[in-house]
């Protein structure tokens, strides 16, 4: 398998889809040119090295913001944002945009729970309020 420089950068930011960086993982452990490789591109990031591809990748900006995420899920967004957010997602894999994804979707969860939940964590503590707490306020 022949790895890209910039996949074997994204490896090292930890940028790389979950799939691929256990296929490159595996192949560091038997391939002394790959390491060799890896070996040139963190003495390259070291020395201050950056291309615009570099600064591009780390600096997210391709990645859509986290309200676009939101309406993604929602269905809401026009069809070629939408389009556009699945391929970052899915093609692309961004890693950080797939755990603001997961993140959106688990709070949007949680949000049916929260009336229930606050009613019982107040139900619960309602006995340690003082008397003279409340005289405070």
């Amino acid at each position: 398998m022949t790895w890209t420089d910039r996949e074997l950068c994204a490896w090292l930011d930890e940028m790389l889809p979950a799939e691929r960086m256990v296929e490159l993982e595996q192949n560091l452990r038997s391939d002394e040119a790959l390491q060799a490789r890896i070996a040139q591109l963190i003495h390259h990031l070291d020395q201050g090295g950056h291309t615009v591809g570099e600064i591009w990748q780390r600096s997210g900006l391709s990645c859509p913001p986290r309200s676009e995420l939101g309406g993604y899920l929602l269905k809401t967004l026009s069809s070629d944002v939408s389009n556009y957010v699945e391929f970052h997602l899915k093609t692309i894999g961004c890693r950080i945009c797939q755990a603001n994804l997961k993140d959106l979707e688990e709070h949007g969860n949680q949000t049916a729970e929260s009336p229930q939940r606050r009613r019982r964590f107040f139900e619960s503590s309602a006995g340690l309020l003082k008397s003279s707490d409340a005289d405070e306020f």
